[in-house]
């Protein structure tokens, strides 16, 4: 039987009001706030990860600023294990990694933003170091993005990230099937 701790990454301000509004897929927020509920529970550990950009000037996830805060109602919930990080990977120079071997995890389940960063590198870091990585499709989130590569919609990243991940490194369910899953174990 699995031992799981669901991540949850990132669910701060930022993505709210601030530079970078989470818009795909329609009610992220409410799947992960029930993922979080449900993963309690059950006794399944939650680390909550937040992000904050290592220079002190930075225009987004400033470290103390309003937008580096988690979401109240992220805030509010039951955690085991509070992460800070700078890098896109949730294992780089974080905690998690000694945090999942002391509580003998064998299985990650990753929600939180965004899909196509934060999310889908933690899950190839954890899929690298041997554990078992459920992937939430709708507890994920991501926006439109345009830069000098191109641009992709929202829906179109979620999809591209989902089915890569699918491909070799996660499992990717939904969070009404994930929480079926738990019910039963």
């Amino acid at each position: 039987m699995s031992k799981r701790a669901l991540l949850v990454i990132d669910v701060q301000m930022e993505y709210f009001n601030g530079a970078l509004p989470i818009s795909w897929p329609d009610g992220h927020l409410n799947n992960i706030l029930r993922a979080m509920d449900a993963a309690h529970e059950k006794g399944i550990p939650v680390a909550v990860i937040r992000h904050h950009q290592p220079d002190p000037d930075s225009p987004i996830f400033r470290l103390n600023s309003p937008q580096w805060q988690l979401h109240p109602e992220v805030e509010k919930r039951e955690r085991t294990i509070l992460i800070e990080k700078q890098f896109p990977g949730s294992f780089t120079g974080t905690p998690l990694e000694s945090w999942l071997k002391e509580h003998k995890i064998d299985t990650v389940v990753i929600a939180g933003y965004m899909t196509h960063m934060c999310c889908d590198t933690t899950a190839r870091q954890a899929c690298h170091l041997g554990y078992k990585v459920e992937f939430l499709s709708d507890a994920t989130g991501t926006l439109p993005v345009e830069n000098s590569a191109g641009r992709a919609t929202g829906e179109e990243l979620q999809r591209s990230i989902l089915v890569a991940q699918q491909m070799f490194l996660s499992e990717v369910l939904s969070s009404a099937d994930w929480l079926q899953r738990i019910s039963k174990s």
